[in-house]
């Protein structure tokens, strides 16, 4: 049976990339899940998309769609550079890719088309980038951007864990009720002051802050254990990383 492994967001942090691999002692037969935001923030994002279509052909990969990742396939199918995207991040993607030629760019908008809004394995454990508001489950969403930009389902897990409120209890979030587990990114744990995943009852936010002064994480599905690079900034001491 294979680990399965869920990536929390990168920004262009490759150097950060490799060294959870390595650290979790990731192999071929492992299953990796990557909860989006590949790109936009350090100066490598070009080449983490580069390293990601190789790794598919490797392993067993999931590869789910973050707002930045929406805003870069925008840019690589239209040309046209959203203003806001360029100011958080989009930059630093749009340089990393200077000195490609078109096949490879195509390439690259072939493999931002081929990711997933959310993925549910066998356990119902559900892995999306930020969240869903339907009550009726994350495939009844009526707002598709609600899946790369939703911060209310991780505000909704805090209180929830502040309060202890059982699932037994009439008052429980019904969309929670859907899933054994929920994994997202998204939102920095690092806002919160923490610098490892947030665990609550069902959800887990493993976006440890990467494409800012944090590091990126790795995490066991089944045991919860988890490896981390080192800060971001220290891989790239000539950078600042995301705005």
């Amino acid at each position: 049976m294979k680990r399965p492994l869920v990536i929390g967001d990168i920004h262009g942090g490759l150097r950060a990339l490799d060294q959870v691999l390595k650290k979790a002692n990731v192999t071929n037969d492992d299953k990796l899940i990557f909860l989006g935001d590949y790109v936009d923030g350090w100066s490598e994002s070009a080449s983490t998309i580069d390293y990601l279509i190789k790794l598919n052909n490797q392993i067993e990969c999931v590869f789910i769609k973050g707002n930045h990742d929406k805003w870069c396939e925008d840019w690589l199918k239209t040309s046209d550079a959203n203003s806001i995207w360029l100011f958080h991040g989009g930059q630093s993607t749009v340089d990393s890719y200077l000195n490609y030629e078109k096949n490879e760019l195509k390439k690259h908008l072939n493999f931002f088309e081929s990711m997933v809004n959310y993925y549910v394995d066998d356990y119902q454990r559900l892995f999306i980038h930020a969240g869903f508001s339907s009550m009726h489950g994350v495939e009844k969403e009526p707002y598709e951007s609600n899946y790369s930009w939703d911060r209310t389902l991780l505000e909704m897990a805090l209180v929830l864990n502040e309060t202890k409120l059982d699932e037994n209890s009439s008052i429980y979030p019904k969309r929670l009720k859907h899933y054994s587990k929920i994994f997202i990114g998204h939102t920095p744990t690092t806002n919160y002051g923490i610098d490892t995943p947030i665990i609550t009852q069902k959800l887990i936010d493993i976006d440890t802050g990467a494409a800012f002064k944090g590091t990126l994480t790795i995490m066991d599905i089944e045991s919860q254990e988890f490896w981390q690079s080192d800060n971001l900034p220290d891989l790239y001491p000539n950078e600042k990383g995301r705005n």
